[in-house]
């Protein structure tokens, strides 16, 4: 719980606001700093062409492929953001306000993610974007539009929008309040250099989606395998009929026709396979009780899937490094985790490479692990089981039924396709070269955010 002070004329100077996340001491030393400013700043609206948010809309689903992809503000923050839905060509006209358009900013005005800013990049052309985003249109003319987005993102642009919050069981953001945060002008010099470091990480993003689906179509095309893409998943509904002679298992969702299908094309892509187990070693360590620390110098970065699925990982708190057997629970660079715990549909059997930015961190026992000494391989074993081919594999071994879980055991028995060198490089390539560049694009945002919160505290 946040807990902070303040004065009764401060409640009347702010719009008689009563509610008490708009007064948080963590964020008070922020924005006293941003209201003691005394050089050259202006409100957002008059440094963007527009802010506004998209329509409240009533969705017509269609399958994929027959219409516009859609996504909502959890799928914006996904490392790799894939459309959680389609809506029919029959909206008409409301497509065009929805969609996203590259150079622009996104700012998620209601629910868990409130306040978050994304830059829209090229491989997001095109998404429906839903109607709980507000849409920061950059005019270059007034401000470089990667400043604006880096300071929206710095704690300075955080506490800003904290401020703007209101309503009770659900939080909202509107436009025009978004439109008079002040925005302290760090002249041309620093303004230029931070859109600099925000595009280059736009790009390198991009870059690297590419080069993964990329790796995707390569792998499909040398094992001969068709694009399972919009196939049933274990949750789709759908009736069928197993023979009791391989009811090893009764769940359902493992017998599913289109996973067992997938499965077994897997296995049977190349004349040699070798289980995942034979790769790497697969393992999750077991549950344990954090011991949290308030200095970040005392304590290991923790991550939880929330965040290592996300664009950048920031960790979620630090755990004391002193406390028995944590160092278990530590990972290294270019292993992979496989999301073992959750609703079937959401993050459970989804892959995320570790990068650097979280090596040597702890994470969550709801990670499994799957550690490869060696990094061509790692990189190929990404590329199978991140394939429909390979979340399919994956989550049809899903047990249970209010919080399904993953085995070690069993996706360690998963038979990956081996095939000879040159066609395991061809698909690990691509994969080794979007890692590199989601590195870069991790130094240039954090960079970015840094230069524009430095130079504010500097100036104060």
């Amino acid at each position: 719980m946040r807990v902070g002070s303040v004065r009764s004329s401060e409640c009347l100077g702010d719009g008689r606001r009563l509610n008490a996340g708009y007064f948080l001491a963590e964020d008070e030393q922020a924005v006293r700093r941003l209201r003691a400013w005394s050089r050259d700043q202006a409100e957002l609206g008059d440094l963007v062409a527009e802010v506004y948010s998209g329509p409240i809309f009533r969705k017509i689903s269609v399958a994929a492929g027959r219409g516009v992809g859609y996504v909502s503000a959890n799928d914006l923050f996904r490392a790799c953001i894939a459309p959680s839905d389609h809506l029919s060509n029959r909206h008409g006209e409301l497509l065009d306000s929805l969609r996203l358009i590259p150079g622009t900013i996104i700012l998620t005005c209601s629910g868990m993610n409130l306040g978050k800013s994304i830059w829209v990049r090229d491989d997001m052309d095109g998404l429906a974007g839903s109607g709980d985003l507000i849409r920061i249109v950059p005019d270059a003319n007034k401000a470089p539009g990667g400043f604006v987005f880096a300071f929206m993102s710095s704690r300075y642009g955080v506490a800003s929008v904290r401020k703007l919050i209101f309503g009770g069981h659900i939080k909202h953001i509107a436009p025009n309040d978004v439109s008079r945060i002040l925005v302290p002008r760090l002249g041309d010099d620093i303004e230029q250099q931070v859109h600099r470091l925000v595009i280059a990480a736009a790009r390198s993003r991009a870059a690297a989606a590419h080069l993964k689906a990329k790796a995707n179509g390569i792998f499909l095309n040398q094992l001969g395998l068709s694009d399972i893409s919009s196939t049933d998943t274990p949750i789709s509904f759908a009736t069928f009929t197993v023979s009791s002679g391989i009811l090893g298992r009764l769940d359902a969702a493992h017998h599913s026709p289109s996973c067992r299908s997938a499965t077994q094309q897997l296995a049977e892509s190349a004349s040699e396979r070798r289980a995942v187990a034979d790769v790497g070693e697969v393992f999750t360590p077991g549950i344990f009780k954090r011991r949290h620390v308030e200095i970040p110098e005392y304590g290991y970065p923790y991550f939880s899937g929330s965040e290592l699925f996300q664009i950048d990982a920031a960790p979620r708190g630090y755990l004391s490094r002193k406390w028995p057997g944590i160092e278990d629970y530590r990972v290294e660079k270019d292993w992979l985790l496989i999301q073992d715990a959750g609703q079937l549909g959401g993050l459970i059997g989804n892959v995320v490479r570790v990068p650097p930015s979280v090596a040597g961190g702890v994470v969550s026992n709801h990670l499994m692990r799957v550690a490869i000494d060696d990094h061509e391989n790692a990189a190929y074993v990404f590329a199978v089981l991140s394939s429909a081919h390979g979340y399919r594999s994956i989550v049809r071994n899903a047990f249970g039924s209010s919080i399904p879980q993953l085995d070690p055991k069993h996706v360690g028995a998963i038979q990956v396709p081996w095939p000879d060198d040159r066609v395991r490089t061809a698909v690990a390539a691509p994969v080794l070269r979007a890692w590199q560049l989601e590195d870069e694009a991790i130094i240039s945002g954090r960079s970015a955010v840094a230069l524009v919160e430095r130079a504010i505290e500097e100036a104060a």
